[in-house]
């Protein structure tokens, strides 16, 4: 195995003292400017790296930031999503070469141990956090352990999660929900330090409903993601706010829940259309779940559109290669994630946190929707 340079290497090279090296590699004064370039340009030649420990127990930054999943494991080999989100951030880390230190977990009790781990040992300067729950430890650990965080999405409180209130404003006291913390965790107080980047998925399933009630569709079932996840809580209040407007009830227009992967998906599907009086739309909240109920209703000898329309909530090659195509909605997953990286290196380098809005979503209307049989337009 290749031995890793050292400081004593890059003096005997360059020519000086190690406490030379030392000075010119951690930036401080001592050192000429001439002698300060070639020192860098030798530790360049050698490959040398800073020790990550060392640099920790020094105080200094660890030039990563981290990203946790709590999600079962076998939704994500399937779903384009986080390959596009992840992408995204990985773009703007690396031209701010910072690393990026990525864990999947089984759940988020698991998560917040991480962020402890990482916190304790110094791992990562800030975070980045997805999947923002209705009911959600780690707003508040993080804010205790003063750890810069940047939130994929829009969080809920316990209040909103309920769908009631009191009509004041009045929200409980967060301190009573926080988690127990270790004691190596400061007892102050702690100053905010979270952002967030959102997108907007009341308005994503507006349009979404708005094209199939003009359709003329009139039974409509969501089949939703991940109970408990602050977008899907969204999106199901959106739709039947959305269907009580147009004067639709619960019995016409609702929600039923998945996990995400093609199997529940599939699933959802074959109980949904072997109901009495089945849907005639079905909307999937995303790609995979959708090819998957696409396929089912094939199997059924069901035809898409004639009978059964679908849309799926994040397009991608998948809705796109699928016969029929399907209807989408299209947004830049990729440039969620940018904004969310460009949030966190800015909070990072002393901005206050604050609120990015990514880009509104469009739907794309494809093969896959059509009015439902016997519909007439008025």
């Amino acid at each position: 195995m290749a031995r890793r340079p050292t400081i004593k290497d890059i003096a005997r090279q360059a020519g000086v003292s190690e406490s030379a090296v030392s000075f010119a590699l951690n930036g401080r004064p001592g050192v000429s400017q001439d002698t300060r370039a070639r020192i860098r340009r030798v530790a360049e030649q050698l490959g040398w790296q800073p020790n990550s420990a060392a640099r920790a127990l020094s105080g200094e930054r660890s030039g990563a930031v981290g990203l946790v999943l709590a999600r079962p494991a076998h939704t994500l080999g399937v779903e384009s999503f986080f390959l596009q989100l992840v992408s995204g951030i990985q773009e703007v880390l690396s031209a701010a070469r910072t690393a990026l230190l990525f864990q999947v977990v089984e759940d988020i009790d698991a998560e917040c141990a991480v962020y402890r781990r990482w916190w304790a040992e110094r791992r990562v300067d800030g975070v980045l956090v997805v999947d923002p729950r209705t009911s959600d430890p780690r707003p508040a650990l993080l804010e205790a352990l003063a750890l810069p965080a940047v939130t994929i999405g829009e969080a809920l409180s316990p209040a909103d999660g309920d769908g009631e209130g009191d009509g004041d404003g009045d929200r409980a006291d967060p301190a009573a929900a926080r988690p127990a913390l270790p004691s190596l965790v400061p007892s102050a107080a702690p100053s905010s330090v979270l952002s967030s980047v959102r997108a907007d998925d009341a308005g994503a399933m507006a349009q979404v409903l708005e094209h199939l009630h003009r359709l003329g569709h009139r039974r409509i079932v969501h089949v939703a993601g991940l109970p408990g996840l602050a977008h899907t809580v969204r999106r199901m209040e959106s739709l039947r706010t959305e269907a009580a407007r147009r004067g639709l009830g619960p019995d016409q227009v609702r929600s039923v829940l998945t996990d995400y992967s093609d199997a529940e998906g599939a699933a959802a599907t074959r109980r949904v259309l072997a109901e009495p009086e089945p849907p005639t739309a079905l909307v999937y909240d995303n790609d995979v779940m959708a090819v998957a109920g696409s396929g089912v209703a094939a199997e059924l000898g069901i035809p898409v559109p004639g009978r059964l329309s679908i849309v799926a909530w994040d397009d991608s090659a998948l809705c796109r290669v699928t016969h029929p195509r399907l209807t989408a909605l299209v947004r830049d997953t990729a440039g969620f994630g940018r904004l969310a990286a460009e949030e966190l290196l800015a909070v990072l380098a002393g901005d206050p946190p604050g609120v990015r809005i990514s880009e509104q979503p469009r739907l794309e209307p494809r093969e896959s929707t059509a009015p439902p049989p016997a519909h007439t337009e008025p």
